[in-house]
């Protein structure tokens, strides 16, 4: 099997690559926090000291990073110039559909092809391969990378075509769409409560009949629980920063977006808190203070 790179091992990067690893690949591994990455070099992973030291010529390179910046950073030209023609860089980020855009016209001029894949999983489902991939880039780099996202975490992957930008799109509206969902629970739970009809009868009739997917499922088994801090595997401010860029791209199309406006400041509220290890699904706590109910 092929060699290769990885940038970025937090709490989403990290089981995809273990997964990698265990299928058998080859992976040099690139961490900002080169301790946190420590377990998979015991699995055979190879930690370096830089993104480019991650790449081969002519290789594939996947990152997952926290924002816009952070993936920018990583996207040198040293890095570039060790992929070289034929190489291929994936980015599983969730940022701005523009940022794709103007990275895929950069790695172009180096005869790099860049690919969106943005990821839909927490951890575990990651882990265990059940997370869904949306795709889009050149099309034979798309066809080259699909094996490495089915070792790493996808059970699904839904091709969007070669705009760099389009995957993000969909990502950021599947982001939007989970948070509205958290809030939608959160205010359907407290009017329960407050009506004195238990929410765990509300939240097991509701989410194994009319709305049986797993976001209801599994958000609302953390909202029914007060699950809202410790250890989040997907925190406060990154959901504020995915909200951040729905918006961002809703007022560049014009499309009105209310229900975003309002998660967005959910999330806000939560930082300017300082609510500490706060998950996104904290955001929910904003429906409960207003109903008067605690937490």
């Amino acid at each position: 099997m092929e060699t290769i790179g990885f940038i970025g091992t937090g709490h989403l990067g990290y089981p995809i690559a273990e997964n990698l690893v265990r299928a058998g690949y080859k992976v040099k591994i690139y961490n900002r926090t080169r301790e946190k990455a420590l377990p998979l070099e015991q699995l055979g992973a190879v930690l370096v000291d830089t993104a480019a030291a991650a790449a081969e010529k002519g290789g594939v390179v996947l990152s997952l990073v926290a924002d816009d910046a952070a993936l920018e950073a990583i996207s040198t030209d040293a890095l570039l110039e060790v992929l070289g023609p034929g190489g291929i860089h994936v980015s599983m980020s969730t940022v701005s559909p523009d940022t794709s855009t103007a990275l895929s016209l950069r790695h172009q001029a180096q005869g790099v092809q860049f690919v969106t894949a943005p990821v839909f999983a927490r951890p575990d489902a990651a882990a265990a391969k059940l997370g869904n991939a949306v795709i889009s880039g050149p099309a034979a780099a798309k066809e080259r990378i699909k094996p490495l996202l089915l070792a790493g975490f996808a059970k699904n992957i839904f091709d969007l075509g070669e705009d760099a930008g389009s995957a993000n799109v969909l990502k950021l509206i599947g982001n939007f769409m989970i948070a509205a969902s958290i809030e939608l629970m959160a205010e359907a739970f407290a009017l329960a409560e407050k009506n004195k009809v238990d929410p765990k009868v509300a939240y097991e009739m509701l989410t194994t009949t009319l709305f049986a997917g797993p976001v209801f499922r599994n958000y609302g088994a953390m909202v029914i629980d007060r699950k809202f801090t410790g250890s989040p595997s997907f925190g406060a401010a990154l959901g504020l920063k995915d909200m951040d860029l729905v918006l961002q791209t809703a007022r560049r199309s014009y499309t009105p977006m209310p229900m975003a406006q309002l998660v967005q400041s959910r999330l806000t509220t939560i930082l300017a808190k300082d609510v500490h290890d706060a998950d996104w699904t904290s955001l929910a706590m904003g429906a409960l203070d207003d109903a008067g109910l605690t937490y």
